[in-house]
């Protein structure tokens, strides 16, 4: 593979000889948590995790072009980050760099072996006085170090040129299997995936990889609730595989439309494994001369939509704080308080953000978990535009489900809702609404 990396780089030298169009900045920051800590996305944890098996970074790619045009990825091997750390991060990239809010995206890889993020998925933990605030200080740190991450790639730009291109990676399958008794988590292998690997090169005037940026459509959730120990899942080996292969690059991740998307087979670290190297591979094979020169300028648009949850009254959740179920209890608890104070949750604030690189790469972010719904209609509506769908960007917030999701039921529109401390599942129409402000910030953003 390395041969045909070098081959690729003979075939594009006229290319990287031309004066480099953007300046790039790279930049990383370990974000393991000290042991032991809690591990979140798994309600069937009853301890916290005593050891780290791989380490979690944060890493930060930092683009300008010669008109000014400026944008920041952030990925992280994190289970979600919430609103609370990613407007802070970007008020704190606003006064030290004058960064735009659309010019900062921060996106998670939701591996189910890392740290408890607070205040996401907060109705899975119980925790006293001392633990919750070991949780709480975690997170403050966690967002300092975003902040620093992005600092270091600021202060590493240098002359770059990018390209881009696709591969294809198959140990996805679509989880949401219809039974007698409705919808379950389990295999439907006739339900929609999206197999696509976009992948984002970066080299140096003198042709050096420098980063890599690539996605994949799928649950981190190659280890299951069993698994004590800090991990990167599926998407840290990818990384390490691809860095291994290029000293002195740095691999960042973007988690995609996986919302309704698990590994398969999946359960023990040889899947990890299997799964990291086989992604890594398919990018290889991109790097390898499967990729298309990226030109300038770089321009970024943000939209925050309102999205609605279904009706709900207080008797809804003083029902609910009578099941034996704990997490329901706690669910109904939380939102009889929000009763209380005269401000029950009845709507869902929610983040829409592109970022582009003139007619030739666009990444669309949306928060929540995505269901796959999204990148097939987005890529149909914009078949030119060289679309990378990314859902769990800046607000982790709860499942965001396609109409059709909805209608069928079960755990992403609705079970899921619990522990995510919200009030029920999303009323109808809710893609249509996020399909606005996707139209609005792709238009924006010189869509075609």
């Amino acid at each position: 593979m390395k041969a045909l990396y070098a081959l690729c780089l003979v075939l594009v030298a006229p290319v990287l000889a031309s004066k480099a169009d953007f300046q790039a900045g790279v930049a990383r920051i370990s974000i393991t948590p000290p042991m032991p800590f809690w591990l979140t996305g798994y309600a069937a944890r009853t301890n916290a995790a005593a050891s780290v098996r791989t380490e979690l970074w944060a890493k930060a790619l930092a683009l300008e072009d010669s008109r000014g045009g400026r944008a920041v990825l952030v990925t992280s091997d994190v289970i979600g980050l919430p609103r609370e750390i990613s407007d802070a991060v970007a008020e704190r990239a606003r006064k030290r760099h004058g960064l735009k809010r659309s010019q900062v995206l921060l996106n998670s890889s939701h591996t189910h072996a890392g740290p408890v993020i607070w205040p996401n998925l907060r109705v899975l933990f119980d925790f006293d006085e001392a633990e919750q605030a070991r949780v709480v200080d975690y997170t403050r740190r966690l967002c300092d170090n975003l902040t620093a991450v992005i600092d270091a790639a600021l202060d590493d730009l240098a002359p770059a040129h990018i390209a881009s291109g696709h591969g294809a990676a198959h140990f996805a399958i679509n989880r949401r299997q219809p039974t007698s008794n409705g919808v379950r988590i389990g295999q439907n292998r006739s339900g929609p995936v999206d197999h696509d690997v976009p992948v984002l090169s970066i080299t140096g005037d003198g042709g050096a990889l420098r980063a890599v940026v690539f996605g994949y459509a799928c649950h981190n959730t190659t280890l299951g609730g069993n698994f004590y120990h800090v991990d990167g899942d599926y998407a840290g080996c990818a990384q390490r595989e691809l860095e291994k292969a290029h000293p002195g690059a740095t691999a960042l991740f973007l988690m995609l439309c996986g919302g309704d998307q698990n590994p398969n087979p999946r359960g023990t670290y040889e899947h990890v494994e299997q799964y990291g190297r086989s992604l890594a591979d398919a990018v290889e094979r991109v790097l390898s001369c499967g990729l298309k020169p990226v030109r300038p300028p770089v321009r970024s648009a943000w939209r925050q939509t309102q999205l609605d949850f279904a009706p709900h009254t207080r008797a809804t959740f003083e029902e609910e704080a009578k099941s034996a179920d704990r997490f329901r209890q706690r669910r109904a608890r939380l939102m009889l308080d929000t009763y209380d104070g005269k401000r029950p949750i009845r709507k869902l604030t929610y983040p829409v953000q592109a970022i582009r690189l003139g007619n030739d790469w666009t990444l669309l972010g949306l928060g929540g978990e995505v269901v796959v719904d999204y990148a097939q209609r987005a890529k149909t509506e914009y078949p030119k535009d060289n679309l990378t769908v990314a859902g769990y960007c800046n607000d982790v917030s709860c499942y965001i489900v396609s109409d059709r999701v909805l209608s069928e039921g079960g755990y992403e529109p609705v079970d899921s809702m619990i522990y995510y401390a919200q009030p029920g599942p999303l009323a109808p129409m809710s893609e249509e609404r996020v399909f606005a402000a996707i139209r609005r910030v792709m238009r924006k953003a010189g869509a075609r």
